[in-house]
């Protein structure tokens, strides 16, 4: 069974998010505060980490960056209020997988946790695979100028260099190189990447292009690879220098 560790300092939210994980298979574990989810969240490994903002001892903030520093990419769902737009952001750039903000339908949370680990697992699956010879990894290798992506391998390289991607950005990669050229609208890479409807909520999709870009391109002003297509989307393509 999946272990999910919810960290929230209101009963009755942790009492609802409890029942309705476990009536869906999962182990759950809990926490009230801030220092104990972070000392669960190493001690037991979980699956996932539903993690609120706003906790006593320890922000969910620090928590998340904590984690992070640590090279722990345990998936993590942020749970925010309606007026912390700023935290989702924050929270995003940080590493966070998605967020939700209160109140939610207790449905809509188990959907999104089983999606991101739908997600996290494809990940791990691919990059265990080995293949078994290099002339099979040239084959399966996507080559766009400088920028080379071996899918099998879940590795990206950018002049030779290993990329450090995460799972989402990979996958974002990924099927921007699989429609080079195309013109993609945001909609298009929430379904695509996040695998469901972000209910017309964008923004996550600009966070990631923007990552990919600090990552890829020698100039995010002027990037040689990801474009913005205003009032469209984005769209991935080579021009020469």
């Amino acid at each position: 069974m999946r272990k999910i560790l919810v960290v929230e300092d209101e009963n009755s939210i942790v009492t609802l998010l409890q029942f309705n994980l476990e009536q869906a298979g999962f182990t759950v574990v809990t926490a009230l505060d801030g220092k104990t989810g972070l000392y669960l969240a190493r001690k037991e490994k979980p699956d996932l980490i539903i993690l609120d903002l706003m906790l006593p001892e320890m922000d969910g903030m620090e928590i998340l960056k904590t984690l992070r520093q640590e090279q722990n990419q345990t998936p993590i769902l942020m749970l925010t209020a309606k007026d912390e737009e700023l935290d989702k952001i924050l929270g995003l750039e940080m590493g966070a997988d998605d967020y939700m903000t209160k109140p939610f339908s207790p449905r809509e949370v188990v959907a999104r946790v089983k999606a991101i680990l739908r997600r996290s697992g494809q990940a791990l699956n691919r990059s265990a695979h080995v293949s078994e010879s290099e002339e099979q990894d040239k084959e399966n290798e996507l080559v766009v100028g400088e920028l080379r992506v071996l899918p099998d391998q879940y590795e990206a390289y950018i002049r030779d260099q290993k990329l450090e991607l995460t799972p989402k950005e990979f996958e974002l990669l990924l099927y921007l190189i699989h429609n080079k050229g195309r013109v993609l609208s945001r909609d298009q890479l929430l379904n695509a990447v996040w695998n469901y409807d972000y209910i017309g909520d964008t923004r996550i999709v600009d966070v990631h292009i923007s990552h990919l870009r600090e990552k890829i391109e020698e100039n995010t002003r002027q990037p040689r690879y990801i474009k913005t297509i205003r009032g469209l989307g984005y769209k991935l393509e080579e021009k020469d220098h």
